[in-house]
């Protein structure tokens, strides 16, 4: 990995004589919110202006919300577990408690150092999955490409909060020689997810460079990039990225969107400059106690994205990982979700509930119970009504059953 640390902190820019304020993301804040930074829109909406001016510390939370009433314990949880928060995503933090769904996911908790022992820095045992450094291949036909260590905004939910934001990098090009050529000698794989981190907040150069030496594999059907980008720096999706992506089609982009709060107008215009370049994009939630585990709120949700074009892709059962406990909810409360969505919003809108098992045994489907029961005639069903219906199984001896001898 390479170092490309960013460790500028927020800079005081006062508004220029007859300069307006970016409306959507600084005045209005000021009024509504309890964020304050005065800044011109152009630089508001540079992303590279967004990146070096992330709250990165205690110190700097405390500047720019001069109302949080901020735990000791904060500095300990931010040196475990780092903290980064563009200011276009703190723009959106209404009010300085846990109950705000940005806030809670945004900004370190003491909570986070309270830890079960069935939690593990790795559940998913991807560690254990690399063949070559920066290489997870858990599956046969898939592999995941750790980009960077790098995220715009560090979510407290992290299932990597092992290594993301520990040292901000990025693969270097031996490192990226040795997973194009374990690819290319495994040609099972014809999908590759690049990851990390976050790739969008790679330079374009560098960026297009892992892009085009994993395309250059003959066998890789599609290839998958992962980002929050959209969510939390909408100003990274630039016509000078969507430029490139679109050379390196048939390419899928998968967002992680939690809370209806976080489909703005700034992020449904980065969507929709995807959309437009051809891509097609996918959404995957994290399921989170006191923030998103509320059967309404999902479905508000839902519909925001597909409104968006982004298909609703899966609801993650929050991972065993360490300092991610007081987000974690009961299966049943994500059954019940999905139970309550089906019949209310389109086949189209609804996610796959899904568990990452421990260990690397990969993602598990959870359904609610349908099937009530079988019979070899029939078979009992009810739909999201809890009305019973019975579908009537194929009669037995048909001809496509088995081998069967022609007519004399």
């Amino acid at each position: 990995m390479q170092d490309n640390s960013r460790t500028g902190g927020i800079v005081e820019t006062d508004e220029p004589p007859g300069e307006r304020l970016n409306i959507s993301t600084v005045s209005h804040q000021k009024k509504t919110g309890p964020y304050i930074h005065r800044v011109p829109s152009q630089l508001w909406n540079d992303w590279r202006w967004q990146m070096l001016n992330r709250i990165r510390s205690i110190p700097e939370l405390l500047k720019r919300f001069p109302g949080l009433n901020c735990s000791s314990d904060l500095e300990r949880v931010a040196s475990v577990y780092p903290m980064a928060i563009t200011p276009y995503y703190a723009s959106l933090i209404r009010r300085l408690d846990t109950s705000d769904p940005v806030f809670a996911m945004s900004v370190p908790q003491p909570a986070e150092l309270c830890d079960p022992p069935f939690l593990s820095p790795d559940p998913l045992g991807e560690e254990k999955k690399m063949p070559v450094p920066g290489l997870v291949h858990r599956y046969p036909d898939r592999a995941l490409v750790m980009a960077t260590t790098m995220c715009a905004m560090y979510c407290r939910h992290c299932t990597r909060k092992r290594v993301a934001g520990s040292k901000e990098s990025f693969i270097g090009a031996s490192e990226l020689a040795r997973i194009v050529d374990y690819i290319r000698s495994t040609p099972a794989i014809k999908d590759v997810i690049i990851s990390g981190g976050d790739p969008f907040t790679l330079p374009i150069d560098i960026l297009e460079r892992i892009i085009a030496s994993v395309r250059s594999v003959p066998s890789v059907e599609i290839i998958r990039i992962g980002t929050r980008t959209p969510v939390v720096l909408p100003q990274r999706i630039t016509s000078e990225l969507t430029a490139m992506l679109r050379k390196y089609h048939p390419l899928w982009i998968n967002t992680h969107f939690n809370h209806p709060v976080e489909i703005t107008p700034e992020s449904a215009a980065a969507c929709a400059r995807i959309s437009d370049a051809g891509i097609p994009m996918g959404n995957q939630t994290v399921l989170l106690r006191g923030i998103n585990d509320d059967p309404a709120i999902m479905e508000e949700l839902c519909r925001g994205l597909v409104r968006m074009r982004v298909r609703p892709y899966y609801l993650f059962q929050c991972d065993l990982v360490k300092g991610v406990e007081h987000f974690r909810t009961p299966l049943r409360r994500g059954l019940e979700i999905m139970e309550y969505l089906r019949g209310r919003v389109s086949g189209l809108a609804i996610p796959t509930f899904v568990v990452d098992a421990p260990g690397g045994a990969g993602k598990i489907p959870l359904l609610p119970r349908y099937i009530v029961d079988h019979q070899p005639t029939f078979t009992e069903l009810r739909n999201a009504e809890h009305r019973r219906v019975q579908y009537p199984e194929p009669a037995t001896g048909h001809p496509s059953d088995g081998p069967h001898s022609p007519e004399a």
